[in-house]
């Protein structure tokens, strides 16, 4: 036999099967490609809120206040509804006794939390604000030997409202305790609902949390309010 024939006997199968081999992995290739193209987006990350940095103004030079210390507890929520961090939102022409989350939108803390914080900036700003659990020396030692009265509040309602399709308010409730601290015990000095309610710039997530943003800001200065009216 010819040694080129032998050599083109051999080619020919080689050259066969290595055009098969490039397109079998150019076939497995457009699969992965396919693949992928069907694998879902990555999911869309939940938008944080908050209720802004507050008042910019210069903090006062002296670090007296001129109203009585406070001391302020932490804000309970009964149900544990509002534990989480959900923006949440009631359809009232519908089924209002139903809390809905918005899927796309979350608080940065619980908003017991928020308020809470929020609370504590507004009235620092004219008397000392102590946390609840502080110790009871340091406490005295503001009030000339005497414990601050203790403010305790519980956050009943924090929702986006919509009366009708078009129409909704940010809407806040809660129930604040003034009491005097005894060596006795807690003795009650007063107490108040306050239920505020703001109109909503635009009918979803955004909306509703500014409507609450500026709910929350009137319900602190009526609280305010209220602690400097009892005797």
């Amino acid at each position: 036999m010819n040694p080129e024939d032998a050599i083109n006997k051999v080619a020919i199968p080689t050259r066969s099967i290595r055009a098969g081999g490039l397109f079998g992995l150019m076939f497995m290739a457009m699969l992965l490609l396919g693949a992928c193209s069907a694998l879902p987006d990555k999911p869309i990350r939940a938008a944080l809120y908050d209720f802004g940095p507050g008042p910019l103004g210069p903090l006062s030079a002296t670090r007296q206040a001129p109203l009585a210390p406070l001391a302020l507890a932490d804000i309970s929520t009964p149900g544990g509804v509002l534990d989480n961090q959900s923006v949440l939102y009631r359809l009232a022409y519908a089924d209002a006794q139903q809390l809905r989350p918005y899927s796309q939108a979350r608080w940065s803390m619980p908003p017991a939390q928020l308020v809470r914080q929020r609370l504590r900036e507004a009235l620092s700003r004219n008397r000392a604000v102590f946390n609840a659990g502080e110790g009871p020396a340091l406490n005295r030692s503001v009030n000339q030997g005497v414990l601050p009265r203790m403010l305790q509040l519980q956050l009943e309602e924090f929702s986006h409202l919509f009366e009708a399709p078009g129409s909704s308010t940010g809407l806040i409730r809660l129930r604040a305790t003034l009491v005097e601290i005894q060596p006795s015990g807690e003795k009650l000095l007063a107490q108040r609902n306050f239920t505020v309610q703001r109109p909503a710039p635009s009918n979803d997530a955004p909306g509703g949390v500014r409507a609450l943003t500026a709910a929350t800001d009137a319900a602190i200065e009526e609280i305010s309010t209220w602690l400097q009216q009892v005797p």
